[in-house]
């Protein structure tokens, strides 16, 4: 599996087979030579190790992947967190049909001190694609039957946890119903965390090409240039996937995917040791990627919310410093447009669109000192250590 599973329409282009080994066989550096495979250990192997690791044992605790039936098909929900006391985080993955459940892993464990953290696998994405049928799956592949969907998803949760309200954090595509969700249901939701935010979808293509290709001529890079430049004035009337992959290809290789690297790599690799997805799970990711991108491509890229900057429960927006797979400056500037009942930016400094993966550190400390409070304040949360000085 070599597909670059990122999010917004970097993700639909990829899909398509610009993919990490075969886009940069003539700029990445030659790889090592090739481990002799007698001495490694199997992949069930690896997952059983990584699971075990990360077991939730606690007595309050939850651990469970189960389908759910939402809006007329099974849509598959990962919940996991160290005390069920907590208050919920609904993880509104990016894409669209880039499910972050393989790769929660990586970054989500210490986060499941804090929250119950749902992991949804959307229509069209990862499991929920495996368990149903395109045909099945059509009907609601719109920016609306997915909002609905994610609405229906927030209910469930709501009620089968018995919890008034939750948060939701959306990344990239998962933003664009992270908004919607916020404007038609403030009163279901602690905030709304926004990483990687959609503002406008034309604007976006435009300020990340442009950002390629000012690198690339500071650089000398003639085939870079002459491929950006090949396709100006962009995105133009008509955005195909060929244009959009190449704008891709060379905004990542800048850094403006994962902040000091050319490529996505080493999430791929990630995701194929991932103990919470199968090698038919990974495999549908990528079909999923196929399926959806014919019915939400043309919608992401009409997305606007340049003028959607008012807000009934409060707003929390974490930027990458380096981002152009969803500019940054026009998060910045819409973030300053926002009124709300509170409202709180954070940009990460060595982060461009994987923020999570990138500084996960810091991304944590930022949720439990910008987000749990306002949990805390509902009572929402778990007992706290007990602690002493002298």
């Amino acid at each position: 599996m070599t597909t670059l599973r990122t999010s917004a329409l970097f993700m639909l282009a990829l899909a398509v087979g610009v993919t990490a080994p075969r886009a940069f066989a003539d700029t990445a550096p030659q790889a090592a030579p090739a481990p002799d495979k007698s001495q490694l250990m199997s992949r069930d192997e690896v997952t059983r190790i990584l699971a075990s690791n990360r077991k939730i044992t606690t007595s309050q605790g939850i651990e469970e992947t189960i389908k759910v039936r939402i809006n007329g098909i099974d849509q598959w929900l990962s919940i996991r967190g160290k005390d069920r006391r907590n208050p919920i985080l609904l993880f509104l993955h990016g894409g669209p049909a880039a499910p972050a459940m393989p790769e929660a892993y990586t970054f989500q464990t210490p986060w499941e001190d804090y929250f119950t953290v749902v992991q949804w696998d959307q229509r069209g994405a990862g499991k929920t694609y495996l368990a149903n049928s395109e045909k099945a799956m059509a009907p609601g592949m719109t920016v609306q039957g997915m909002t609905d969907d994610a609405a229906q998803v927030v209910q469930y949760l709501r009620e089968h946890y018995n919890k008034q309200k939750i948060f939701i954090l959306g990344h990239s595509w998962g933003t664009v119903l992270g908004v919607n969700l916020a404007q038609q249901h403030p009163d279901w939701f602690y905030a709304y965390i926004s990483v990687g935010q959609v503002v406008n979808g034309r604007r976006n293509e435009e300020v990340g090409y442009n950002f390629a290709l000012t690198q690339a001529r500071a650089e000398g890079n003639a085939k870079a240039v002459a491929e950006l430049e090949a396709m100006g004035p962009y995105p133009g009337n008509k955005l195909t996937l060929d244009r959009l992959g190449v704008r891709s290809k060379w905004e990542m290789y800048y850094g403006g995917l994962a902040w000091g690297r050319k490529d996505y790599q080493f999430d791929v690799d990630a995701e194929e040791l991932s103990p919470d997805y199968s090698k038919q799970d990974l495999a549908a990711i990528d079909k999923g990627s196929l399926f959806t991108l014919n019915h939400l491509m043309d919608p992401l890229l009409a997305v606007n919310f340049d003028h959607t900057t008012h807000f009934n429960c409060p707003i929390i927006v974490f930027v990458g410093a380096h981002d152009y797979t969803t500019a940054h400056e026009l998060t910045e500037k819409w973030f300053d447009d926002i009124q709300a009942p509170s409202k709180h930016f954070v940009s990460f400094a060595d982060s461009a669109h994987m923020v999570m993966q990138e500084q996960p550190g810091r991304f944590l400390a930022h949720l439990v000192s910008d987000a749990l409070p306002l949990a805390q304040k509902a009572g929402d949360v778990a007992p706290v250590e007990v602690e002493r000085s002298k």
